[in-house]
């Protein structure tokens, strides 16, 4: 996972094949936040993927050998996604290709979305794998999709390609592969200059109460 900025945009780009969510790569997520959270100015966040994958959700084979570290992911997926929501700027995710379980919930964390038009979906599989969600993850579905999609994504394991996934307000907008990071970078640039300490502020109160029910700031 690494860094770069366009102006007063960073984006973040993940790209460690299908990018995998386990101990290591919230780790290298965190490093990046506390980078970015500690630079002073203007700034907003883009974060992507490369190729065929934004996430592929969790790291099942890897929890394979070590069950125990599958609950310690899951708690610290719970604070990543609240950091995220907490976070003092804007930020925007690129989705660039497949979106999936707890992928998919790493996106909801972010101010906006942009989805490839024409390649990937972003689905909540967990219906079809047999890893039901904990409320707290279900929290975070119910926190920041209407309700009924909620609902049909948790219930049905429904792939959403860019057009539906719009519709149904998961993602903001769809672009072509090759406008993707453009226009997220877009996107953020125009929100960069907002004032970080008021965002915070309005952050906490429009999230604080899920940002607490997922354990985060304690345990940071």
């Amino acid at each position: 996972m690494s860094v770069a900025r366009e102006g007063a945009v960073a984006v973040i780009t993940w790209d460690d094949g299908e990018n995998r969510i386990n101990r290591d790569s919230l780790g290298w997520l965190h490093a990046i936040l506390d980078e970015l959270e500690g630079s002073p100015g203007p700034l907003a966040i883009v974060w992507t993927g490369v190729g065929k994958f934004f996430s592929n959700g969790l790291d099942l084979a890897r929890f394979g050998a070590d069950p125990e570290e599958l609950g310690a992911t899951l708690r610290e997926l719970h604070r990543s996604v609240a950091r995220l929501l907490l976070f003092p700027s804007y930020s925007v995710a690129a989705l660039n290709g497949h979106t999936f379980a707890g992928g998919a919930l790493l996106s909801c964390a972010v101010d906006y979305r942009v989805m490839r038009e024409d390649r990937g979906f972003w689905c909540m599989n967990e219906a079809d794998i047999g890893f039901a969600l904990d409320a707290k993850l279900a929290a975070i579905l119910f926190n920041r999709l209407p309700r009924a999609t909620a609902i049909e994504a948790m219930i049905t394991a429904r792939r959403y390609g860019a057009a539906d996934a719009r519709a149904a307000g998961i993602v903001q907008e769809s672009a072509t592969e090759d406008q993707l990071v453009a226009r997220a970078v877009e996107v953020a640039g125009a929100m960069a200059g907002k004032d970080r300490v008021t965002l915070a502020a309005h952050k906490r109160v429009a999230y604080g109460e899920v940002a607490t029910f997922l354990g985060f700031p304690e345990g940071r």
